[in-house]
């Protein structure tokens, strides 16, 4: 009974083997690029391939005739130009673009907005933006949830940085506001309210308490928010002081909103990380920017988008700020302030993140700066510079691919063909 035990060991120990061997092998993934794009030096690559094994970039080399290591894919992009991943510094997944009257969430419970962020995010990613840092949701930490169940493979969509709720004053921006005195809001619509350094400081620790990524505080008034004025300050300098140097304690960074010059000066002042929107910036805070290395994360299109959907009140702020912003975020390319990409989606239908590229464009960039400003750029002010950003050994599988040169037409970056994250294909035409 027992005579063939050795024999049936070695058949054992052989298909162990050869289930490693396989394992290995299907984790190891070769893409031929015809032109490829390092933003770190700003230059295009000709005929490249790129070895991808358990989700991260192995090598990065000259494509050579005849040579095929041993890979369960090859991908044969030699048509294409590839390029790292984008990163959205400036995304909403869990609001909904259908109705931007905040008002709206009181018709929405927060699991119905969990729900209907499962598409938002597919789309992006989709779009290929592999990574995004999602700042602030009506609904407080609903964001936190999407980012988990993307993170355990639930989800589809991007590796996303999360806000948690904004921290606003009371009836301040990001706010639901606009209703009765005598209504009630439930926690989650009101969890980021704070109305002095001391209340500012209990919020940052209550959302790093439920494993946030970043803070998001509003400097000034609001375009999206009833009864907001974007011209009118509404974090004090010393509220600012307070989020930035309890942030900072916990390792975590902040971005702020701020259209007014005055409001983004305090903000730059406090050692925020980010002014998202910057739309009455002027010189003194471009000088400011450039000395504190504070970002400027424009959000351009935006504008495009609020349209017959939204209240008379937010369309009438909007065109009031649309032309400074562009003009200022222009001054800002001369001046040399970092620039990071982000759109502000969800105000814009999800998908669309790319149209933001073109804007940037326009506006004073060149194609490889607005493509740097969605990659190293974005990465540097993530945190994430040795994770995402670029193309090379030890980083994240993140990469897409277009058809035709954006560095020629920046309209190419709108079709994306081809969507890797992590190792992983999502996306194939």
């Amino acid at each position: 009974m027992y005579k063939n035990l050795p024999r049936m060991h070695s058949i054992v120990l052989a298909t162990l083997l050869l289930a490693v061997s396989s394992d290995s092998l299907a984790q190891t993934h070769i893409i031929h690029a015809g032109r490829l794009i390092e933003p770190v030096t700003g230059r295009v690559l000709e005929r490249q391939t790129i070895l991808v094994k358990d989700g991260l970039i192995v090598s990065v080399a000259p494509t050579r005739p005849n040579d095929a290591p041993n890979a369960s894919t090859v991908t044969d992009l030699s048509l294409y130009t590839v390029m790292p991943g984008f990163i959205d510094a400036h995304t909403h997944l869990t609001i909904d673009e259908k109705s931007q009257d905040p008002l709206s969430e009181l018709q929405h419970t927060a699991a119905q907005r969990a729900y209907s962020a499962i598409p938002n995010a597919r789309a992006v990613l989709m779009a290929g933006f592999t990574t995004v840092r999602d700042l602030g949701s009506y609904r407080a930490l609903v964001d936190v949830a999407l980012r988990d169940a993307i993170n355990q493979g639930d989800v589809v969509g991007p590796r996303m940085l999360v806000a948690g709720a904004y921290i606003t004053m009371t009836g301040g921006s990001g706010s639901v506001s606009g209703f009765a005195p005598d209504v009630t809001l439930p926690w989650d619509l009101r969890f980021g309210t704070a109305n002095s350094p001391t209340e500012v400081r209990e919020r940052v620790r209550a959302l790093v308490s439920q494993r946030v990524d970043v803070i998001k505080v509003f400097a000034t008034g609001a375009v999206l928010t009833h009864n907001s004025n974007p011209l009118a300050r509404e974090a004090t300098p010393e509220e600012l002081v307070a989020a930035v140097d309890e942030a900072r304690n916990f390792g975590l960074k902040v971005a702020a909103h701020a259209h007014n010059a005055e409001g983004i000066k305090n903000a730059v002042r406090a050692g925020v990380a980010s002014i998202e929107h910057g739309s009455l910036l002027d010189d003194e805070g471009r000088a400011l920017m450039k000395e504190h290395g504070t970002y400027l994360v424009p959000t351009l299109e935006v504008h495009d988008c609020i349209g017959s959907n939204y209240p008379d009140e937010f369309i009438q702020k909007s065109r009031a700020l649309r032309v400074a912003q562009a003009e200022n975020f222009h001054k800002a390319v001369l001046a040399g302030v970092k620039i990071a990409f982000g759109t502000d989606i969800g105000v814009c239908p999800f998908g669309q993140n790319p149209l933001e590229f073109a804007h940037m464009v326009k506006n004073g960039m060149t194609p490889m700066q607005a493509i740097q400003s969605a990659t190293v750029n974005g990465a540097d002010l993530l945190g994430l510079s040795a994770r995402v950003g670029s193309l090379e050994p030890g980083k994240a599988a993140d990469i897409i691919a277009v058809r035709t040169d954006p560095l020629k037409d920046i309209h190419a970056l709108e079709h994306v063909s081809f969507v890797m994250k992590q190792g992983v294909v999502y996306r194939h035409d």
